[in-house]
């Protein structure tokens, strides 16, 4: 199925205008219910009811309103929201260019494909190589369905991928989380120990390799009853789980099933089980070092 423009502008750095679309780049396989009627299995309907009076609503009586304290709110206009709306443009802004490693990943929100329009192709192409040689990002603005959106404009396999961002106020900051063990002490043995297990269980990371299993079970599921076989329900298992009541302990042991693992025969590395992952990766290791 291919896919539609979502939105058509330009890019603009400086006196450079680039007519550009935009394109989904994800889209979330997300399993869909309805609520149905357990008599008869009929879709439901939601209706709005005024709990006050108990009659139903109407959509030309509802207005917006927003809660200031409990129970208190302020009406707000569908005209006053419009006139507060960012106004309306057709541009991508580039305001700065920055280093990819200075922009913490938890700042990205949702990423779109940039493509050129015709006419945009010769000054596309010259943005996307610039900006791979120079190894720098474009944060910019732009506005889309009424929304004005912060962004992030980075080159990948001779395109632009564009990533909204979170503001700053937006960004929960880690010293205001509680409970991370900041100023907790790590024996040197302990993290020399699990720097080489995460060595182990080092490669080149594979998305195809990970997979939904939860969404392809329902999915199954669903494909069965539809199709009229009975389902059992699988009795639940029990996993023993080992007590580390020492941490070196744990390491050590753990690190002992890698290195078992690595000396298998690395043609079962496909089941994805990360002892698969480690002979891979310690065996190309080898080859460099030969």
């Amino acid at each position: 199925m291919a896919s539609r423009s979502i939105w058509t502008g330009s890019i603009t750095f400086g006196l450079v205008n680039i007519p550009v679309k935009l394109f989904v780049a994800v889209r979330e396989k997300n399993l869909q219910f309805h609520m149905l009627h357990d008599q008869d299995h009929v879709r439901l309907q939601r209706k709005m009811v005024c709990p006050k009076d108990g009659k139903e609503v109407h959509n030309e009586h509802v207005v917006k309103g927003y809660e200031i304290s409990p129970g208190q709110y302020v009406v707000v206009k569908e005209s006053e929201l419009e006139a507060a709306a960012p106004r309306k443009s057709k541009t991508i802004e580039i305001e700065d260019f920055v280093a990819l490693d200075e922009i913490d990943p938890v700042y990205f929100d949702r990423p779109y494909y940039i493509v050129p329009q015709e006419q945009g192709a010769k000054a596309y192409r010259l943005l996307v190589e610039s900006m791979e040689k120079s190894k720098k990002v474009g944060i910019a603005r732009f506005v889309m369905r009424a929304k004005e959106y912060l962004c992030a404009l980075r080159p990948q396999d001779g395109a632009l991928i564009l990533e909204t961002m979170h503001f700053n106020d937006e960004v929960i900051p880690v010293d205001k989380v509680d409970g991370v063990p900041h100023k907790s002490k790590v024996d040197d043995r302990e993290l020399k120990m699990a720097s080489q297990l995460i060595d182990s269980l080092t490669t080149k990371f594979k998305p195809e390799k990970y997979h939904d299993t939860y969404r392809e079970a329902v999915q199954e599921l669903i494909e069965k009853k539809a199709e009229g076989e009975e389902l059992v329900t699988q009795p639940e298992v029990t996993e023993k789980k080992g007590r580390a009541t020492n941490l070196m302990a744990a390491l050590e042991a753990s690190l002992a099933t890698a290195k078992s693992a690595a000396g298998k025969n690395g043609s079962s590395r496909s089941n994805g089980h990360p002892h698969h992952v480690a002979t891979a990766a310690r065996s190309t290791r080898r080859r460099k070092s030969a």
